[in-house]
């Protein structure tokens, strides 16, 4: 089974797969800095709690291996400040993987979720099948909307929300890449 690389370099940041037990401590401690800045966006901080986030911890790691999710710890300076993830929805179609992202406040407006965003596509079309890629967030959220916008993803569609934080509109905004695009638009992947 092809999978994507389990650690990303890209100068100052470091995209690696997740630590279960040693990423916990550090992992906690970010999102409960970030609760308020992601609960309008974020529907998994509304029960925050450390036993929680072992959890989510664990379910990666099995994910992981199953090649369903490839959840990785966003690492700037040596420090987490957040996650991205690069998954296959349930019930969507093999060729299709999305891509989620969130940071530490502290980390915003520097350009960090751009390059993580920008990693997880190239990391998709080394999949084998994957012909495209989708950002799916609440419209409302701009911060998340400017990444694919920057990375020339087309605005696909905007549907019901199929959940959400507080702060939603109760839409979804889609956005999509596809291989072709990539291909025309002369990427560079990462090297490997």
């Amino acid at each position: 089974m092809d999978l994507p690389r389990q650690v990303i370099e890209l100068g100052d940041l470091t995209l690696r797969r997740f630590d279960r037990e040693a990423d916990l401590p550090e992992l906690d401690r970010v999102i409960e800095e970030s609760l308020e800045h992601l609960r309008p966006w974020m529907s998994f901080v509304a029960g925050h709690s450390r036993s929680r986030t072992a959890e989510f911890l664990g379910r990666r790691h099995e994910a992981w291996e199953g090649g369903r999710e490839f959840t990785y710890a966003i690492v700037l300076g040596g420090a987490i400040v957040g996650a991205c993830q690069l998954f296959r929805r349930e019930g969507a179609p093999e060729n299709r993987r999305e891509l989620g992202y969130w940071l530490h406040p502290a980390a915003t407006g520097r350009g960090v979720a751009t390059r993580a965003a920008r990693a997880l596509v190239d990391q998709a079309f080394r999949l084998p099948g994957v012909d495209h890629v989708e950002v799916v967030h609440d419209p409302a959220n701009r911060a998340s909307g400017a990444v694919p916008a920057r990375l020339g993803f087309t605005e696909l569609l905007r549907r019901p929300a199929e959940r959400g934080g507080t702060a939603g509109t109760g839409e979804e905004q889609v956005w999509r890449l596809t291989r072709q695009e990539v291909a025309q638009a002369a990427w560079r992947l990462v090297d490997d």
